[in-house]
């Protein structure tokens, strides 16, 4: 059989296999700002400590130009320790662009998505990473990532996912269309990209 020569029915039936069952509700906490924080308990000196490690001083150099975003989403890279080459996007970039390229992965590896971010001016909480992935236009798979809450700081945050393999077979080879979102409790949109993966029986073949 070639590559690529999937039918429906049988992405209909790798759809239903990865199908998760519907997360439990979850509340998000009130949303305070970093002031706010450093405000509370301002006379306990040992929590004031506390606070300020974990906070630090709460505004980045990009937290004092408006323009700037509170969450920048900087690059996804593709954790393989058998790949011949970094697989790297740079999200600071062309977007558009990843649609006309494709990672390469040997069928059946193991990998890891490293998601690097920023956080500019106030506390982002519940972070999430979401991953929809389409073959010849069908949804197969969706994966949610929670990331966590994070505070304003000047050092780049990452984030990896669980371990993940790559699909192997005949029938897994060909190209996937990945959408990606980094998203959060209110729901605000950080980046949304889209990207594709080509799984190959070898590196190069």
């Amino acid at each position: 059989m070639a590559e690529d020569e999937v039918t429906p029915e049988q992405l209909a039936a790798i759809a239903a296999e990865n199908e998760e069952p519907e997360p439990v509700n979850y509340k998000a906490p009130a949303q305070k700002t970093v002031k706010e924080i450093h405000e509370l308990d301002k006379d306990d000196e040992s929590l004031r400590k506390y606070k300020e490690a974990l906070l630090g001083s709460g505004v980045t150099e990009a937290g004092n130009d408006p323009s700037a975003p509170n969450v920048q989403v900087t690059r996804m890279t593709l954790i393989c320790e058998s790949a011949p080459n970094p697989l790297v996007l740079d999200l600071q970039g062309d977007l558009e662009a990843f649609k006309k390229q494709a990672f390469v992965l040997k069928e059946g590896v193991e990998y890891k998505i490293k998601i690097s971010f920023k956080v500019n001016r106030e506390i982002v909480s519940g972070l999430k990473y979401v991953q929809q992935t389409y073959r010849k236009g069908m949804k197969i798979d969706t994966s949610d990532y929670m990331v966590g809450s994070y505070g304003p700081r000047p050092a780049e945050y990452d984030f990896l996912t669980t371990m993940e393999e790559a699909p192997k077979g005949v029938l897994a080879r060909g190209n996937y269309v990945i959408k990606s979102k980094f998203t959060d409790d209110d729901k605000h949109d950080h980046l949304s990209w889209e990207w594709n993966l080509n799984i190959k029986k070898d590196w190069k073949d």
